[in-house]
Formats: C-alpha cells, sequence, structure tokens
C-alpha cells in the first residue's frame, strides 16, 4: 500500500470507528471531551506492534501513555520527567507500567557492534552500558531471540530502578500507595508477563484478582486488567 493510501485509509478508518463508537455509546465522546481520570500511566516502547490500550483490552480515556525507542528511562530526559510529574502528581494515577517487549529493534542494536547512525547511538548508550554490565550473561544466551529478551528484561529493571529514585513517584508511593510495575509484553503470544520489579516484588504469571483476592481493576470493554501487591494479570470478559 503506497504511504498516501495508507494515510487515507487510516482517516476513513477513524470516521467508521468514530461511527461505530457513537452509535455504541452515544455518551461516549461527549463524557471523553469532558476530562481525563486515567488510573495508568504507560511508559512503553514507540514500536508499531506495542499498541498500550489495544493490548491492555481498555478503551481511551484509561491510559496515560508516553513511549520513546526501547522505553528507555532516562532520570536526565525531560520530556518522560514531564510526563511522569503530570500523571502521578496532577492526574493521580493509580499504577506506573513500564513494558519492554520481545523483538525489540533497540535491544537487538544494543546487543550488536555496529552503529545505527546518528542520534540513535546516543539514545541507545544505557542499553549498550547493560550489555557491557551483563556481558558474561548475555554471551552464554546462544538463541539470538531469547538474548534480546533478556536485555529487555534488564532494560526494564534499570527503568524502574530510576522510577523508584523519581521524587514526584516516591513521594506519591508514600502518601497515597502508588504502585510501579515492571512487565514484558511478548509480541508473538500477544501477552504481558509481569516482571516483578517495582513497588510489587516477586512475578506473577497467573491472574491476580480471581481467587477473592482484592485487587484494584480497571475494566475495559473485552477485559479487565486486575492490579495487586504481588503482579498484574489480565481476565477476558
Amino acid at each position: 500500500m503506497a504511504a498516501e493510501d495508507a494515510f487515507a485509509y487510516a482517516l476513513s478508518s477513524n470516521q467508521a470507528w468514530a461511527g461505530y463508537k457513537g452509535h455504541q455509546n452515544p455518551d461516549f465522546f461527549p463524557k471523553l471531551a469532558s476530562g481525563q481520570s486515567p488510573a495508568i500511566l504507560w511508559l512503553g516502547c514507540s514500536d508499531s506492534r506495542c499498541p498500550e490500550t489495544t493490548i491492555l483490552g481498555l478503551q481511551p480515556g484509561d491510559v496515560f501513555v508516553h513511549r520513546n525507542i526501547a522505553n528507555i528511562v532516562s532520570p536526565t530526559d525531560i520530556n518522560t520527567s514531564a510526563v511522569i510529574e503530570y500523571a502521578v502528581f496532577h492526574l493521580k494515577v493509580k499504577h506506573v507500567v513500564l513494558c519492554g517487549h520481545s523483538a525489540c529493534g533497540g535491544a537487538a542494536a544494543a546487543l550488536g557492534d555496529a552503529r545505527v547512525g546518528g542520534v540513535l547511538d546516543t539514545w541507545l548508550t544505557p542499553l549498550k552500558a547493560l550489555r557491557n554490565a551483563h556481558r558474561e550473561e548475555l554471551d552464554a544466551i546462544t538463541d539470538d531471540k531469547k538474548r534480546a529478551v533478556r536485555i529487555a528484561e534488564l532494560n526494564v529493571e534499570a527503568g524502574v530502578n530510576v522510577l523508584l529514585a523519581n521524587a514526584v513517584i516516591q513521594d506519591a508511593i508514600t502518601e497515597r500507595g502508588l504502585q510501579v510495575h515492571g512487565t514484558l509484553f511478548d509480541i508473538g503470544s500477544g501477552r504481558i508477563r509481569d516482571l516483578g520489579f517495582g513497588t510489587s516484588k516477586g512475578g506473577h504469571n497467573g491472574i491476580p484478582g480471581l481467587n477473592g483476592d482484592a485487587g484494584d481493576v480497571v475494566r475495559g470493554k473485552h477485559a479487565m486488567l486486575v492490579f495487586r501487591t504481588d503482579g498484574a494479570g489480565m481476565q477476558a470478559r
């Protein structure tokens, strides 16, 4: 499909989507226009295969979003810091979710010795540093895909550590119990895995909240995302 055809199709698709949503729920867009109170701040990768609202099964207005190449969280990046401050201090989100993913181009570039070129090499410096710090472990992984997943996990762990050192996040954790989660999205299966980094230590591979456990629930049209102190999971509706 030519570039201009892709854009025209996107505009046409938007018209169809807006018409469908408005017909399905006439109050949807007027309510959306009245303000936002998302429960989640999502920090993810810009990869086109990782659209947060879609993979969470949620709706517009449910998730405040910041995405960049390889979901890198840098304490000196004013863009990321501004998003965090607005979402945590002003919007009072309940959860900050940092999500990496499999088949990440940034992770693959960091594992290679060749330069990408331009500003991308500078941006990927933290990932390169992670590779050097964990070189022995990473080099021992012979499967390229598994090695890329491992550095993506390490990147999430490093990012969560930066988040936990952020003053705005620290205050929110102390004052109102803000939760910080480190996760990984598997593109091949469409599932998100809780890595156990953040305010809740220890990963959780099941679906929390199904056995009478108390949990913070974010409900979407097709699924609900349940957060607990020991992990997060999704249940289809």
